[in-house]
């Protein structure tokens, strides 16, 4: 972690960050505001989250991520670009999911590029599964969305084939989705591109 990193935790978290706790989490009050709510699991370095909020300033985004120099850097970038829309917490999203998310309190939900554990042997520790998203969609409201994006086409297939076995699930696209405006390019989307692979959107909205 950079020096600068850890200067925007010691500063920014106790406006930004969210601690865990086993409790519902009142989102309204963790943002100050009773605007549509979106769920963000694994924000990497934080940059792309940072510039969907600023496309996006009349949603609010819970941002997860375990990684420490990435929960330092969207700190940083929320000092840097004044954003007010981002709450920031490190923790296992599936226990927050689990403990902290009141049913029908997400509009949306993203997950972006997960890691894709591509050797076979690790397949299963794959985020997107079906007990996780069997998990995730009580969460969500009526109407509210599931956006998820990867690099990889056999993790993109695995995505389709979980998001479709659910019937409150309907598929906005005939498989893969185009890409939604307000996503903007990751450095995993152009790094995968200059490695030739291709890349897979899928929105689906609960009914």
């Amino acid at each position: 972690m950079t020096a600068a990193q850890q200067r925007a935790i010691d500063t920014m978290w106790p406006q930004f960050g969210v601690d865990f706790q086993e409790a519902p989490l009142d989102l309204n009050r963790a943002f100050g505001r009773d605007n549509p709510k979106v769920l963000e699991i694994g924000f990497g370095m934080g940059v792309a989250t940072v510039e969907i909020a600023k496309r996006l300033p009349d949603t609010d985004f819970l941002a997860i991520d375990v990684h420490g120099p990435g929960v330092g850097n969207i700190l940083k970038l929320i000092e840097e670009e004044h954003i007010s829309n981002i709450r920031v917490m490190r923790h296992d999203a599936v226990e927050v999911v689990e403990k902290m998310l009141e049913d029908g309190s997400l509009d949306g939900i993203h997950i972006f590029f997960p890691d894709p554990w591509h050797k076979k042997r690790h397949n299963k520790r794959r985020l997107v599964q079906v007990p996780f998203v069997e998990k995730l969609l009580p969460k969500l409201k009526s109407g509210g969305y599931v956006h998820m994006a990867t690099d990889w086409e056999e993790y993109a297939v695995q995505m389709l084939e979980v998001l479709s076995s659910f019937d409150a699930l309907q598929n906005t696209a005939a498989d893969y989705a185009p890409t939604p405006d307000y996503r903007p390019e990751t450095k995993f989307e152009a790094r995968g591109k200059r490695l030739g692979h291709g890349v897979w959107d899928l929105v689906f909205r609960k009914k």
